[in-house]
């Protein structure tokens, strides 16, 4: 299971949750609604992993047939679901390293943001590996906390530990397309982008 003590966390940062990507990261979060939206397809039912309060569900809805959008935190799926949503946007609890869908369920999965405090990063890819149809896509970005630039941000990430938030993975870029290539996903393309930290935008396919 994801880190059960986390849950408490995430459910309390809910109410901060919008406000916070709004402040340190809307132009990442605006170029990887466009990036996602270029490469998904309206033919396409779509699972987010770890949706948060749902801005990237209900931003790439209108580019696809479907989104289940789940996450862990049963504060952030209460936020999320209060918020005006299209009819072909569903939100649910799942556990990332427990995904109860059926296999091969989905065209697509985006997981935004979440491997890197995951302590079992590797148990949530084979989920994500079980519940894609074949040569189905991944969108992975994920913050970079072992780029060369990140002791800029050595004070954001402090900050975050004092109020209990944990980095699991430190990945350097690279370590990251290296990670996602060695769990079964073969790397289509990758890029960074300016965000609260350093932010590596992937997408991959299913080996």
């Amino acid at each position: 299971m994801e880190e059960a003590d986390n849950k408490g966390f995430w459910s309390r940062y809910a109410k901060l949750y919008d406000f916070e990507v709004d402040r340190f990261s809307h132009r990442a979060y605006e170029r990887m609604y466009q990036l996602m939206s270029e490469s998904l397809g309206s033919d396409m039912d779509v699972l987010e992993v770890a949706t948060g309060t749902g801005l990237i569900a209900l931003n790439i809805a209108g580019s696809v047939r479907s989104v289940a959008a789940t996450d862990f935190s049963p504060g952030m799926i209460a936020k999320a679901s209060r918020k005006p949503a299209p009819a072909n946007v569903a939100f649910s609890i799942e556990d990332a390293t427990s995904l109860s869908f059926a296999d091969a369920s989905f065209d697509a999965v985006i997981i935004s943001n979440a491997l890197h405090i995951m302590q079992n990063p590797r148990l949530a890819l084979e989920n994500i590996r079980r519940v894609l149809k074949p040569n189905g896509l991944l969108i992975a970005p994920t913050f970079s906390h072992g780029h060369p630039r990140q002791s800029t941000w050595n004070l954001n990430t402090r900050l975050l530990r004092h109020i209990g938030f944990e980095t699991y993975s430190k990945w350097t870029p690279e370590e990251y397309v290296a990670f996602i290539s060695d769990n079964g996903f073969r790397v289509s393309r990758w890029l960074m982008l300016n965000a609260a930290f350093p932010l590596v935008y992937l997408e991959a396919r299913v080996s």
